[in-house]
């Protein structure tokens, strides 16, 4: 699990195409080596990703088929950056909420703004999962912890702070891009329990209100 507090922008430096999957070695600084092993859980944009290799800073991950179907990960290239969060700690402080690395959908960016004091996102995500976005719920956006501030159909808005922007690659994005959405599991359940409970209890209540 993770807390969706990004710990680092980490330079890109190789991505390997391959039959199936994709190959990546990023360079992660020396705080988040410590203790890292192969098979070790890490949000790379957000995915949750598994340690495949260790060479000195440089650590390779790989993203199958299905995984890159699903993200914006197909999009990382040498020389870029990714957001990294290292799995979190029983122990640790969860500065932002509980997070899986499942993405549940890319959205595309509609409108980018990362310079000045009103820095925001606003992204269009498909319609299924429009139902579990509104206004100051959290969302994972390429593994950072955020609270929605407006919602207009299936679009959303997000307002960044100065130091979201510093400590993420929101800056590296355009519109018509793609972002990694992941829904905040708790906020599911509930919807998807009332929903069904609505499905039916509604038609007793109305054929009760007719009789």
């Amino acid at each position: 699990m993770f807390t969706g507090i990004v710990q680092a922008t980490v330079p890109v430096i190789s991505v390997t195409r391959h039959p199936g999957h994709i190959a990546l070695v990023l360079d992660l600084p020396a705080p988040l080596l410590d203790d890292l092993k192969i098979g070790a859980s890490v949000a790379v944009e957000g995915v949750c990703l598994t340690v495949t290799g260790i060479d000195g800073s440089r650590i390779g991950f790989d993203a199958m088929t299905a995984t890159l179907d699903r993200t914006n990960l197909g999009r990382l290239q040498a020389g870029g950056r990714a957001n990294v969060e290292r799995s979190a700690k029983p122990t640790d402080e969860n500065g932002g909420h509980v997070v899986s690395g499942h993405i549940s959908c890319t959205a595309e960016l509609v409108a980018v703004q990362t310079g000045g004091a009103d820095a925001f996102l606003r992204f269009r995500v498909p319609e299924d999962w429009a139902r579990y976005i509104f206004p100051r719920g959290f969302l994972a956006v390429n593994g950072a912890s955020l609270t929605v501030a407006e919602a207009e159909g299936n679009e959303f808005t997000i307002y960044l702070i100065p130091e979201t922007l510093r400590q993420t690659t929101f800056p590296d994005y355009a519109a018509g891009d793609r972002v990694n959405i992941e829904v905040e599991q708790q906020t599911r359940i509930t919807v998807d329990v009332l929903e069904r409970t609505l499905e039916r209890v509604l038609p007793r209540l109305l054929q009760a209100g007719r009789g």
